[in-house]
């Protein structure tokens, strides 16, 4: 069995299935398991850059993230966020928001310590039969955006192709904000609505508990879209826009913006997962709503359905 993609969906497809006795081989084209539950080193300490934090409704993540909060991976951060529009500001309540004081992408990496994990090692082609780069597996499963899988398939592999072809997506732009000091009041998140510029605002230093004064501000897709080409461009423009929502009186000391060009599923789809009789298999956060949630049940859910096929190579 081949699983392409280490992110949460991928790692939680394998991980059952190692749990379950069938030899899995993990490829991961990056020099680090995440995906996008991503995060980077700056001035010595992790900036979560993908997604923002977690909620949980769904009893077996819940599960998981017990674990990794008893491990000390994960902790409660707010149920509450602002809601910026225009020159108005509110509170909103919702779910609790949950974070990683090592990074989000640290909670991935605890669930593959234990996996054959090869970093840099992307697939090239994934064929009939079905094969991995010519060599003939039992089941191949690509834990993926499906505009990232498409071009992997061999046109032959039409269910699947098909299926990659049916998600659609948005892009986003996420930039760290180093400030010589903290110089903004309680802010924890905020979503920022009918702006051109941001669409969220997190306090890193708040969501860590540290309290760096740091920000991460994430983008709109139709401002992503206008930089997908050179997205350090935009940094000025997104310093701007964060300082002027804020009123904060001094410029950031470091800036740093990090490229999505495939952020967030923006068509539905209803089904957990995608599995056909080609034994090709595809995971991730396109199948459900867009959270760490939905891709976790996605890569757990295909498993079981490959175990109960009967797949063991």
């Amino acid at each position: 069995m081949v699983v392409v993609g280490a992110g949460l969906a991928g790692v939680a497809c394998a991980r059952e299935l190692a749990r379950a006795g069938v030899p899995v081989h993990l490829r991961e084209r990056g020099r680090v398991a995440g995906g996008r539950m991503a995060s980077r080193r700056f001035a010595g300490r992790p900036v979560d850059l993908g997604a923002a934090y977690l909620t949980v409704s769904d009893p077996g993540f819940a599960a998981v993230l017990r674990q990794w909060r008893a491990a000390g991976l994960a902790r409660e951060w707010t149920d509450t966020f602002f809601a910026y529009r225009g020159a108005g500001r509110r509170e909103v309540a919702g779910p609790m928001r949950w974070a990683a004081p090592r990074g989000l992408r640290s909670l991935v990496e605890q669930l593959a310590q234990d996996l054959p994990v090869d970093l840099g090692r992307p697939v090239h082609r994934v064929g009939p039969g079905p094969t991995v780069d010519g060599q003939s597996c039992a089941a191949v499963v690509l834990a993926m955006p499906g505009p990232q899988a498409a071009p992997l398939l061999d046109p032959a592999l039409t269910t699947a192709t098909r299926a990659t072809r049916a998600q659609g997506w948005s892009p986003s732009l996420a930039a760290m904000l180093r400030f010589p000091e903290r110089c903004w009041g309680e802010l924890r998140g905020a979503f920022v609505n009918a702006h051109p510029v941001l669409a969220l605002v997190c306090d890193d230093g708040d969501r860590r508990g540290d309290a760096a004064p740091v920000l991460v501000a994430h983008s709109t897709p139709e401002f992503a879209a206008a930089h997908l080409a050179q997205p350090a461009a935009a940094a000025s423009a997104i310093e701007l826009a964060v300082r002027d929502l804020l009123a904060l009186p001094m410029s950031a000391e470091e800036l740093y913006v990090h490229r999505w060009t495939y952020a967030k599923p923006t068509v539905e789809v209803t089904a957990t997962y995608h599995l056909d009789d080609d034994g090709i298999g595809l995971a991730g956060d396109a199948f459900g709503p867009p959270r760490a949630q939905t891709a976790w049940r996605s890569g757990h859910d295909l498993a079981r359905a490959l175990l109960a096929r009967g797949t063991d190579q």
